[in-house]
């Protein structure tokens, strides 16, 4: 059964002209950093009003981006049975013959249900939602365009910018939404390429890349840097090159792609290097660009970087200092999971209330397939800064619940301080990673050490099972350094 997104349509209460505003918080956007920080100023019981666009409610997050690409990734690893050729072969498939319409059936069922909740969680709260684009008229002023030819001026004390970001588009590339692609395209395909040339090996990349992999789609990824995911723990990341290689994925460092030739049945790939790749769709992956070019943000005395981003200080606040800007639009980390911190923080910080801000590093997932999900420090980055540490390791493979599930490559990696035993790092490769990291997170917010993991009972058998292994690991080989430098 389908979801289909009903269009939503609400008019503005009467206002009554005067010195005060229609509202006390207007949020222009209703992602995740959007919807949390009109939530959170509605519980603080202000006027809050959202602004969005028609059939565009839950924003890029869910329309777009992160749900209809999970969901998609949740559809895949399913109908090829990726997960469980382990145990039943490498030839094994729930649907032999898989196609976009199986793909798109549950993405849209997903992301109807997503809007639905959306919709209902700021109408359960009495936050009045605009349809329509915005832009600023004045400091205080915003006029929303409906769409249909009608515009109203509506007056804010307080303002939110969460308004995301769209692919960034090279103006020499001539995308044409079907064989020239950005991300949001993959899910306007016809059809399941044969191959594909992946612009970028940036995080989105490399998830898709994995994805079409998993597909049977013969990938080749071009990347203008030495390395992909250059954050990540460089023993996860080749974990992750291994296992791609593995589908059949080619890698191309150093490269660039200077220019696509469509065909009747496909296209070419030009790299700067003189090479020339056939593919059936080429997708660029070239970063994100901030929705700030229609706010008309200079009558607001405002200004956006060459990618649309706009500057915030510790609190969220732009240099007007009654205006906040919060989510994707402000630039790394560019997560759903921080912009719904972020909007919640800047809806209290705007209306005086207290908030306790937690300064513990955050989690960093990556839908890939396997996932990778990480938190804390590197092994590169303590090394450059030479602070000393411990590294334990479990392998699924080593887990009674990694054979059992069929995952023999997952890994889980905690670096430790030798001096006092906290995690400085906890890195995750393999199922669950995403899901997995959060008892690192836990253990690592709370100032826990290794010694925690170590007398911990894990529920067996899990996959939460690896941080007692890859305690002990560490916890032992530290051990053995105390023994022989005694």
């Amino acid at each position: 059964m389908n979801c289909v997104r009903r269009p939503f349509s609400f008019t503005l209460p009467p206002v009554t002209l005067g010195s005060v505003h229609d509202f006390d918080l207007l949020v222009i956007g209703s992602g995740p950093s959007g919807q949390k920080a009109a939530i959170a100023a509605a519980k603080l019981d202000r006027r809050v009003a959202v602004v969005e666009r028609p059939q565009m409610l839950g924003g890029v997050c869910n329309n777009t981006g992160t749900i209809p690409s999970k969901t998609l990734r949740e559809a895949i690893v399913y109908l090829t049975g990726e997960n469980q050729r382990e145990i039943y072969g490498m030839s094994y498939r729930v649907k032999e013959e898989i196609t976009i319409a199986d793909l798109t059936a549950r993405t849209q069922h997903v992301v109807g249900r997503e809007n639905d909740v959306v919709r209902s969680q700021l109408t359960r709260n009495h936050v009045t939602i605009i349809p329509g684009t915005a832009r600023f008229l004045s400091p205080h002023e915003i006029e929303v365009d409906d769409g249909g030819g009608r515009t109203r001026k509506v007056g804010a004390d307080k303002i939110v910018i969460a308004t995301g970001t769209r692919p960034a588009r090279p103006e020499s590339v001539a995308f044409d939404d079907r064989t020239v692609i950005d991300s949001d395209g993959i899910i306007h395909l016809e059809r399941v390429p044969r191959s594909m040339v992946v612009a970028g090996a940036g995080v989105i990349g490399i998830e898709y890349a994995s994805m079409f992999a998993a597909l049977g789609t013969k990938v080749t990824v071009v990347e203008r840097r030495d390395r992909m995911l250059e954050f990540c723990d460089l023993e996860v990341v080749e974990a992750l090159k291994y296992h791609l290689r593995d589908l059949a994925v080619t890698f191309r460092f150093g490269e660039t792609v200077t220019s696509v030739e469509t065909r009747p049945e496909g296209a070419i790939a030009f790299l700067a290097s003189g090479k020339k790749i056939p593919a059936d769709t080429v997708m660029y992956s070239a970063g994100r660009h901030g929705m700030t070019g229609d706010l008309a943000l200079e009558a607001a005395g405002l200004t956006a970087d060459q990618r649309g981003r706009i500057t915030v200080d510790e609190f969220f606040r732009t240099e007007v200092p009654h205006i906040y800007a919060v989510g994707d639009v402000i630039g790394f980390p560019a997560l759903a999971a921080t912009s719904m911190e972020q909007g919640r923080l800047a809806a209290h910080h705007a209306f005086g209330e207290p908030v306790h801000t937690a300064h513990a590093p955050q989690p960093i997932g990556i839908y890939s397939i396997p996932e990778i999900s990480f938190i804390g420090r590197t092994e590169d980055e303590l090394t450059a800064d030479s602070v000393p540490f411990e590294v334990g390791v479990s392998r699924y493979r080593e887990l009674a619940r990694g054979q059992i599930i069929g995952d023999s490559y997952g890994v889980l990696k905690l670096l430790v301080s030798p001096d006092d035993g906290k995690l400085l790092g906890v890195h995750v490769f393999g199922t669950g990673a995403t899901e997995l990291v959060h008892i690192g997170q836990a253990v690592m917010g709370c100032g826990g050490t290794v010694d925690y993991l170590v007398d911990a009972v894990f529920n067996y058998p899990t996959l939460a099972e690896s941080y007692k292994v890859a305690a002990l690991d560490a916890t032992n080989k530290m051990r053995q350094v105390s023994r022989l430098s005694g």
